[in-house]
């Protein structure tokens, strides 16, 4: 049976930059589309079902962030940035819109692909074909929820949470061992793999998404908590 070719999605309005990415991630083994600007982005994701994409943020009328945002309402698939914006806020509203992961220009092919492996390892680390292994992580009687890691879902009651692939991981690693601290160095290595870019925020960034997902009050947070000083445990409710 011939190998599945990955579909991938490079979304930059500088040709020579879009055509370097494009070859190099050819040669890597992926079968890539292009996009120079935000709307086509959007219109290539709808019809293409890319299963990863790398984004420009300064695209014109529609920038990067309305682009990840717009994405993530419908799919998610991993999204790498590349920007020449390496400002903190930049990174950090990019990583907000739904992003997993931010490489700032100039950079070198190999560290792009090197990410994406990381992030295709992360989607495939799940085995459908398992039995679900269910964990109930808040046993409210009227909507509880249940951790589906096998599957790679996550519900709440009924409704299955629309967790981005970081979400679904950080969340996996905290209930992995329900009541321990992890430090935020810790959860960039277990949930980032390749370190990211060193940032200790990203975790914060993460875990406010994550709560405005899983938590009845995200503004008194009861499932993910914080440890002032140490960093973050997971307390089934």
């Amino acid at each position: 049976m011939a190998a599945v070719v990955p579909r991938l999605l490079v979304v930059e309005d500088d040709d020579s930059i879009r055509t370097a990415l494009r070859w190099a991630l050819e040669d890597e083994g992926y079968d890539v589309a292009e996009a120079v600007s935000g709307e086509e982005a959007v219109r290539a994701v709808a019809v293409a079902a890319p299963d990863v994409m790398v984004v420009d943020l300064m695209l014109g009328s529609m920038d990067g962030f309305a682009v990840i945002r717009e994405v993530r309402r419908e799919h998610d698939l991993p999204i790498i940035v590349v920007s020449a914006r390496a400002d903190t806020h930049d990174i950090v509203a990019a990583l907000e819109a739904g992003a997993d992961d931010y490489v700032t220009k100039p950079f070198e092919v190999k560290e792009i692909t090197a990410r994406l492996r990381a992030l295709r390892r992360r989607a495939g680390s799940g085995a459908p074909d398992l039995p679900p292994d269910e964990v109930v992580l808040d046993k409210d009687p009227a909507a509880p929820l249940v951790l589906r890691e096998a599957r790679g879902t996550v519900h709440r009651g009924d409704q299955q949470l629309p967790l981005t692939l970081t979400e679904f991981r950080l969340l996996c690693e905290l209930a992995g061992s329900p009541g321990r601290v992890f430090s935020r160095q810790a959860l960039l290595e277990r949930v980032w793999e390749h370190g990211f870019f060193g940032d200790e925020r990203i975790v914060d960034v993460h875990v406010r998404r994550l709560r405005t997902k899983v938590e009845t009050d995200p503004s008194a947070p009861r499932l993910v908590v914080t440890v002032r000083g140490l960093g973050y445990r997971l307390d089934p409710q």
